[in-house]
């Protein structure tokens, strides 16, 4: 990128460099003072994300904060439906949508809740994988309309539990797994006298793409191949509960990238349907299980971290592809069903982090080390800074890393004394930070020296766990946009990467969307002792869900955000959530709190009769410990000390969360799903 002054460089420059138009699908932008805003229904209306933060710093809420824009949470369900009636209309489709959120995906009581709400007129149902999630899902399914999948390898408590669903007149399909299972499922339903619904779940050969796509295949976990499900077919006829298979299911992954691969799976799993209900089967419904993926680095390629098609497409595809086959069989087209969560839930949360510290390898340049007796290796290291016009930029680098490891070696041999081992690594960074100025403009640079910029990247500390926050990240390599959440209007000089505050050395994000690949480090502004947030969009699936205890970091803090006309900035904290203090993240590894204070007291106590500690310092000292059990598992950054600016106050005075959640009883609920 061409070098900009500061005054000439605008927010729209920062909206093309992060990528907000492209991955943002309308809901996030900038705005023309530099503020990242969101657009929950894509209909105008807008919330700067900066005003939120602060809000709920005012509330006694710090970074690490997730915010969900519930909104968007309803826009995402009702588009999805939206797009299949219509896709069922224009392709002349006689059979219905019936969608299910998975709740593995996101099993949190406020996001199930807002896609229950929103799915209402849709009759969109649940899915679950385990006895718990059932749990969840039988207790909050409200109308029988709404179908229920069972997926996962089931025991005879999990099969009875589905089946008191059917006894509740709930749709409870229970899809079979693994062969075994159908033998299960005939027993218990003969015990408790209820006729199950049942589902196959078919081995397609053909293959998923992406990060999952071990999840198809011959060595997918779970699924029935062909033999398989002609022997299940046996069994039921042989149970008279010919009557009782429904379905038809396959997934071939989550965020599968090419359509050209669902397309694949839904005509060969339509052939299977078919092939079903041929042989004397009732079914009713093809479930194309998920996939259904979300452009995280918004290149619409077939990218594992993206996908070449839209939601609208994607819905066409299916229905048009299950209705050719269908139609060319002769059989009755099904109920379509997906268990689409990723594409559902993603968009609607960020995480929000701070960043308060940086680490640059190159902090002593310019301050040169002058040792009073130069060794040749320093002598030769100047030289290459100060007649760059005599050597080329690759030999130059070649020779200075050569210097340097002569340097190393000759001061672990002892030859070479602290102060010219400082210079000469002040000098090597100096010639490398030369170097890579001169290249950042140039055509063509050898690979040697691209690796220059990520080399000399600043590492930028921001107060969170990858581990609990973003544990895709590091899993499975899994990538997020990220970008600043304010000073947008101003040129971002520095190149970093992003490092948490957990002991371990992968607690980092060194890789970053990019629109031709990836990048290896992130353009930020500089620091300057005032807090600096940044955005990690997209964060919706899986992340809430999947996070660990490294460290003992537990949840952090959250807000939930509704549109608000009435508002004077459009929306109102509608529910806040507390992270975890130490106690309670304590008590989950076996420790009880109240006991570890007695031992810190009895150790006072122990210091103080031998006069190690005072009498009303060692209160003091307890009182702290005490405290502390009650305080945030994160840093507790504290900016007063270096006289740096708090975060500025919200446009106009808000109510209490508690008086203003009153004030609104019913506003979250009355509000119909928006169009879209």
């Amino acid at each position: 990128m061409k070098s900009k002054t500061a005054s000439s460089w605008t927010a729209a420059q920062s909206e093309e460099l992060y990528g907000f138009k492209r991955w943002g699908a309308e809901h996030f932008g900038v705005d023309s003072e530099g503020f990242v805003n969101v657009q929950p229904c894509s209909d105008g209306r807008a919330i700067r994300i900066m005003d939120v933060i602060e809000e709920a710093v005012g509330m006694g809420l710090r970074a690490p904060v997730v915010v969900r824009f519930q909104d968007l949470l309803r826009h995402r369900v009702v588009q999805l439906n939206e797009l299949f009636r219509k896709a069922i209309k224009d392709e002349g489709y006689r059979g219905e949508y019936r969608g299910v959120f998975p709740i593995k995906v996101n099993q949190l009581r406020e996001v199930v809740d807002e896609i229950m709400a929103a799915g209402k007129d849709y009759h969109y149902g649940l899915e679950a994988g385990s006895k718990p999630e059932l749990m969840i899902v039988l207790a909050l399914h409200d109308n029988n309309n709404r179908l229920i999948v069972c997926n996962g390898y089931k025991d005879d408590d999990y099969i009875r539990l589905a089946l008191l669903g059917r006894k509740l007149g709930k749709k409870v399909i229970l899809v079979v797994e693994q062969l075994s299972e159908i033998d299960d499922i005939i027993r218990v339903s003969e015990e408790v006298g209820v006729k199950p619904l049942i589902g196959f779940r078919a081995k397609l050969q053909t293959r998923g793409e992406g990060k999952w796509s071990s999840s198809s295949g011959d060595n997918a976990k779970f699924g029935l191949n062909t033999a398989e499900i002609l022997f299940a077919c046996e069994k039921l006829r042989a149970a008279k509960l010919t009557a009782s298979l429904k379905l038809v299911h396959f997934h071939i992954g989550s965020q599968v990238p090419n359509i050209l691969t669902i397309k694949n799976a839904v005509i060969e799993a339509s052939r299977f349907y078919c092939q079903l209900a041929k042989m004397g089967f009732p079914m009713g419904y093809l479930d194309v299980g998920g996939g259904l993926g979300i452009d995280y680095d918004g290149s619409r390629t077939n990218y594992e971290s993206s996908m070449n098609y839209s939601m609208a497409e994607y819905a066409r595809d299916v229905v048009a592809n299950v209705r050719d086959i269908c139609d060319a069989m002769n059989v009755p087209v099904p109920d379509l069903v997906s268990e689409s969560g990723r594409a559902i839930v993603a968009p609607h949360a960020m995480l929000v982090v701070e960043v308060f510290e940086r680490i640059n390898k190159r902090e002593t340049l310019g301050v040169q080390h002058q040792p009073k007796e130069k060794h040749k290796v320093v002598v030769d290291l100047e030289f290459l800074l100060k007649n760059k016009a005599k050597l080329g930029k690759l030999e130059r680098f070649h020779d200075a890393v050569q210097k340097k490891e002569e340097a190393f070696s000759l001061f672990n041999l002892g030859y070479l004394d602290l102060e010219n081992r400082a210079a000469a690594e002040s000098l090597y960074w100096q010639v490398c930070e030369q170097i890579a100025q001169e290249t950042r403009d140039a055509g063509y640079v050898p690979e040697e020296l691209r690796e220059l910029n990520k080399l000399l990247a600043d590492q930028y500390v921001c107060n969170f766990s990858v581990f609990q926050s973003l544990l895709d990240h590091w899993a499975l390599k899994q990538l997020f946009p990220i970008a600043p959440l304010h000073r947008l209007e101003e040129e971002p000089a520095v190149n970093a990467t992003l490092v948490d505050i957990t002991c371990d050395s992968d607690g980092k994000i060194g890789t970053f969307i990019d629109l031709q690949d990836t990048k290896d480090y992130l353009q930020l502004h500089a620091l300057n002792g005032k807090p600096y947030y940044l955005g990690i969009f997209l964060t919706g699936a899986y992340q809430d869900i999947m996070g660990d205890l490294h460290n003992l970091f537990g949840r952090v803090n959250e807000v939930h955000v509704f549109l608000e006309d009435d508002e004077p900035n459009g929306y109102y904290i509608e529910e806040t959530l507390s992270g975890v203090r130490m106690s309670e993240v304590i008590e989950t590894v076996q420790y009880q709190w109240e006991d570890l204070c007695r031992r810190i007291k009895t150790q006072i106590d122990t210091a103080t009769k031998k006069d190690l500690v005072k009498p009303r310092e060692g209160v003091r000292l307890l009182e702290f410990y005490e405290g502390q059990m009650l305080a945030k598992t994160y840093l507790n950054i504290d900016r007063s000390a270096t006289s740096a600016e708090e975060p500025r106050a919200p446009k106009t005075p808000r109510a209490p969360r508690a008086a203003a959640k009153a004030a609104k009883p019913a506003a979250r609920r009355a509000r119909p799903a928006a169009k879209g």
